[in-house]
């Protein structure tokens, strides 16, 4: 049986898609015939190469100095100058909108939208597959990928949607594989995927244009599928990014994505959806994991390494100190041991990591006991002061708006951050969206943002009467406003934000230095 595995845009182009190297892995190592395509990467290049754009000054120059941009993103030194970086990311998404003119749609380096389609229905994702030629990626797929697919003999194309973003432009390239090979086998996983089908009354299956919908990690379906079924339970095969590894990725040489883990090893936070969902944690033996990464290094000569746990364990950080993968990295953690060391976190500085994502979410210790997160205030302070002075850089995450959090609540929040504005490097600042499984969500009356029978997150009545509406305005007009908070998040890259911050950060222009 022969497979083709494919990444849909519209995703941040700056890295190979992992779960698509994963599942390679697994079909390779069981000597399956595989095929991948990044038609993320691809169709970029494809509209960015081909768009018409309108007379005004900004879209000409952006024509103009296409090439200039896309080599400026794979340079070094552009992330030393941050206007220049600025600029290049502004004037290719200036030109993809232009490509999507003429389809009334606005791609963009991260996001997608159609008019009249929207990815939270289950019936305009069917009429994206009806009419796949609507699309702006559709000249694409048909003139670059479909000749590729049928000329290799392909049994059965695996489909990976992980974004909302890549849900419209997905289901029009599912739409055209059917009209041109109505024999091939549509298997439709990833992470967006996996959240639809958990959902306790799921929406449209698509029964009729997907043959098969695979929930978690799609290895062992692939194997089942193709009657490897003794081995469907190898959840962690070595990714393979062979395929991958001369794509022209917008970042300044390959950047390797890598998971240590499936699922979450906290697994308490109120609110989490992976807790709604049940998703159970899945760790590699860290010794195996390292062993792994470090051949992947030696292999591929990473720029970077991006560790895609959705936090790093306690133990895992422990041992790759002791055997680092050879290569900067990055990832997330949580906020505790054994990060509250300061010799530990020098010498996980000097095991190549440069940057930390941390869920701090709120400065409000009664907020974080309320949201069940695990968190001590005085803990995170000491952290915070330890990774700033081990020269590793933190991309900090916070959430305005949870039910247990007020103006008062947020206040502190700002203070918090203010208190530690040397220490962090970055900032994202979120409006809480509520899960609507959450078996939290019981207790608080809920309203739609938008209809949708695919739709994950609501709105919902605070029970302290902070509206959504203050919340913005008090993150708008008095967070973000703030003078000692303004230059951090001027610090943030556009639209690629965590992904190139690492880039931009003291311990990864010195290494280059």
């Amino acid at each position: 049986m022969k497979f083709v595995l494919i990444y849909p845009p519209v995703a941040k182009p700056g890295e190979a898609p992992a779960g698509i190297a994963r599942l390679a892995g697994a079909l390779l190592e069981n000597s399956i015939e595989c095929k991948v395509m990044d038609a993320n990467i691809g169709g970029m290049y494809f509209l960015l190469n081909n768009a018409v754009p309108p007379g005004d000054t900004w879209s000409q120059r952006a024509k103009k100095h296409l090439r200039e941009h896309l080599n400026a993103l794979a340079r070094p030194s552009t992330y030393s100058r941050p206007d220049s970086y600025r600029r290049a990311v502004a004037d290719l998404s200036r030109l993809l909108w232009a490509a999507g003119r003429p389809t009334d749609s606005r791609p963009g380096l991260a996001d997608f939208h159609q008019s009249r389609l929207k990815p939270v229905q289950g019936k305009d994702l069917i009429r994206a597959a009806k009419n796949p030629e609507d699309n702006p990626f559709y000249n694409y797929y048909k003139n670059r990928l479909l000749g590729q697919i049928i000329d290799s003999g392909t049994d059965a194309a695996g489909i990976s949607i992980n974004y909302l973003s890549q849900a419209l432009c997905g289901f029009a390239l599912i739409g055209m594989l059917k009209k041109a090979r109505p024999d091939i086998r549509i298997i439709l996983g990833g992470g967006l995927i996996t959240s639809w089908m958990r959902k306790p009354e799921r929406g449209n299956d698509f029964s009729g244009i997907v043959d098969r919908m695979v929930a978690g990690s799609g290895e062992a379906a692939l194997l089942e599928i193709a009657g490897c079924s003794k081995n469907a339970k190898k959840y962690f095969p070595v990714p393979d990014y062979s395929g991958f590894a001369k794509m022209p990725y917008l970042s300044p040489g390959f950047v390797l994505p890598f998971s240590t883990s499936d699922g979450c090893w906290w697994q308490r936070c109120a609110f989490c959806p992976e807790r709604a969902e049940k998703r159970p944690f899945r760790p590699l033996p860290h010794t195996t994991a390292l062993a792994q990464l470090r051949d992947l290094r030696r292999q591929f000569e990473p720029a970077l390494i991006h560790l895609l746990d959705n936090a790093l364990s306690p133990g895992f950080l422990k041992k790759i100190v002791q055997i680092p993968p050879g290569a900067p990295w990055y990832g997330f953690v949580r906020i505790g041991p054994p990060l509250d060391d300061p010799g530990f976190c020098r010498d996980l500085a000097a095991a190549g990591c440069v940057m930390l994502k941390i869920g701090l979410e709120s400065g409000s210790q009664a907020v974080l006991n309320n949201l069940k997160k695990g968190v001590d205030l005085k803990t995170a302070s000491r952290i915070f002061e330890n990774l700033h002075h081990a020269g590793i850089s933190t991309y900090v995450y916070l959430l305005f708006g949870t039910p247990a959090e007020d103006q008062a609540s947020a206040q502190k929040t700002l203070d918090f951050t203010v208190n530690h504005k040397n220490a962090i490097g970055f900032l994202n600042m979120a409006i809480f969206n509520l899960p609507v499984d959450s078996p939290d969500a019981k207790k608080l009356e809920r309203r739609n943002f938008y209809a949708g029978d695919l739709v994950l997150y609501s709105d919902f009545v605070h029970p302290s009467g902070w509206n959504r509406a203050a919340v913005r305005g008090f993150v708008e007009k008095t967070f973000k406003k703030h003078p000692s908070i303004r230059p951090i998040i001027q610090r943030n890259p556009p639209v690629f934000t965590s992904n190139h911050a690492p880039f931009f950060t003291r311990a990864m222009q010195e290494k280059r230095q």
